[in-house]
């Protein structure tokens, strides 16, 4: 993917329970969220704000609301938080493209448009701009692998619906430019401001079916079909 990068947090999904806690503008420790949680959210909030260098685990600790000897027990330390914040922006989004591309013989048109919709309303619904740290070099080291992983596998199911509509020539740039159009539509979107999250993810989705070369016929019956799968 470009360097643009998922530009608005996806909520912070707490692996092993499947729920998804969304920090309130009260602050971490005042959300109601169990202290793992915390954490993650205090993170989310400090990293974004005032830089992930210039951010201690001391004050990602006081913003959670506990002593920072007390978040030792949750992460190993800063990169461990940084690095399962990052991987919560992609793997809600992978397990629904893993769960659309189990069906060979489904319709891909549907599949690409629930599935760039899904991935934009997470992304644009979010509070925090985990995306700006997408680029950081500490996230080329070794914790960050799984992270890295899930992020290209996410590419390459947006890659093999969209080679099921359009097989045509360099797959892997288009594949590119297609992942790059999901996100820079949040991205603009995030900038002018004012919109909420459902009308730019359904944007996004017609947009990443035209890109496809889906005539209208049939981009407004993929729509429909998408909306289901949804």
């Amino acid at each position: 993917m470009s360097a643009t990068s998922r530009p608005t947090a996806r909520a912070v999904t707490t692996p092993g329970t499947g729920r998804v806690g969304r920090p309130r503008a009260l602050g971490p420790s005042a959300s109601g969220l169990a202290p793992r949680e915390q954490v993650l959210a205090a993170a989310a909030e400090l990293f974004t704000r005032n830089g992930y260098a210039a951010t201690t685990t001391r004050a990602v600790a006081e913003r959670a609301g506990m002593r920072q000897a007390s978040m030792y027990h949750y992460f190993a330390g800063k990169e461990d938080v940084l690095a399962t914040l990052l991987e919560s922006t992609v793997e809600p989004s992978l397990a629904f493209a893993t769960a659309l591309l189990a069906d060979p013989d489904a319709d891909p048109a549907p599949r690409l448009w629930a599935l760039a919709a899904r991935d934009c309303e997470l992304l644009f619904g979010g509070l925090y701009n985990l995306g700006a740290l997408y680029q950081l070099p500490e996230v080329r080291g070794e914790r960050f692998a799984g992270f890295r992983g899930a992020r290209e596998a996410l590419k390459a199911a947006y890659g093999r619906l969209l080679a099921l509509l359009d097989p045509g020539a360099d797959a892997a740039l288009r594949t590119d430019l297609l992942f790059g159009l999901v996100e820079g539509g949040v991205a603009v979107a995030r900038e002018r401001g004012g919109r909420s999250a459902e009308p730019v993810a359904r944007a996004v989705a017609d947009a990443a079916l035209r890109f496809a070369g889906c005539d209208p016929e049939r981009a407004e019956a993929a729509r429909r079909e998408g909306e289901r799968l949804l």
